[in-house]
C-alpha cells in the first residue's frame, strides 16, 4: 500500500511583505496565466515577438505598460484601477 503524501497549506500572502514582493508575485502570476493559454497564440495576438514575451513575464522582466495592456486583452482579461 502506497503511503500518502503530507501537505501544508500554502499561503502566497505570508510571503508578501513588500511592494516589490508583490510586484514579482503578479508578474509571475501573468507569465503563469500567459504559458496556460499558449505563448505562440499570445504572439499571434498581441504582435509581440516570443522572445519579447518569455523576457517580459521572467523575474527579470520589466515589461512596459502597453506590453501588459496588450497581454491582458489577448488572455481576455481587464486590469483596472481605483482608488486606494
Amino acid at each position: 500500500m502506497a503511503k500518502k503524501t503530507e501537505t501544508r497549506p500554502h499561503d502566497a500572502a505570508s510571503y508578501l511583505k513588500t511592494e516589490q514582493d508583490c510586484a514579482l508575485y503578479l508578474q509571475v502570476a501573468l507569465g503563469d496565466i500567459a504559458r496556460a493559454r499558449g505563448m505562440m497564440q499570445l504572439v499571434r495576438e498581441t504582435g509581440l515577438t516570443r522572445e519579447g514575451l518569455y523576457k517580459a513575464s521572467s523575474p527579470e522582466g520589466n515589461p512596459s505598460f502597453a506590453t501588459v495592456m496588450k497581454v491582458c486583452k489577448a488572455l481576455g482579461l481587464k486590469l483596472h484601477t481605483e482608488p486606494a
